[in-house]
């Protein structure tokens, strides 16, 4: 398992890659913690579930260059501290550079989100591009 791109991203607020196929698919696992919450009562904010979700579609690409450029989801279930979130993504369509990946995120058998990502892979670094002089 070689991890293409975002070689950088911090495990304990991105989660950790259990899976990675190449241009194919992720498993991403990611544990709710404190600071993930809102209120007394553990609700985690629903960024951190996303941020799990686009991270596994970024690694199922798995291409240096690779970005998000559109996300459709749906919020199905709330997350709480403790709860142990794993997203699985898939490419399901491929058409030049981009890549349309559908992610299911889980807390054991509960879908807690669903979503389709919209994934372009670039010629350069995003940071790089129109920065010529």
């Amino acid at each position: 398992m070689e991890i293409k791109t975002h070689r950088s991203a911090e495990a304990r607020l991105l989660g950790t890659p259990l899976l990675v196929e190449d241009d194919s698919e992720a498993l991403v696992e990611l544990e709710a913690t404190r600071e993930m919450a809102v209120d007394e009562r553990g609700l985690i904010h629903g960024g951190f579930t996303f941020g799990l979700a686009d991270y596994a579609a970024m690694l199922a690409v798995n291409h240096p260059y690779v970005v998000l450029a559109g996300a459709k989801v749906k919020f199905t279930a709330p997350v709480t501290v403790g709860d142990r979130m794993r997203a699985h993504a898939r490419v399901v369509e491929r058409e030049g550079r981009r890549r349309r990946v559908e992610v299911e995120v889980v807390v054991g058998e509960r879908r807690v989100m669903e979503g389709e990502f919209l994934c372009v892979i670039l010629r350069e670094h995003v940071l790089d591009r129109g920065r010529r002089e």
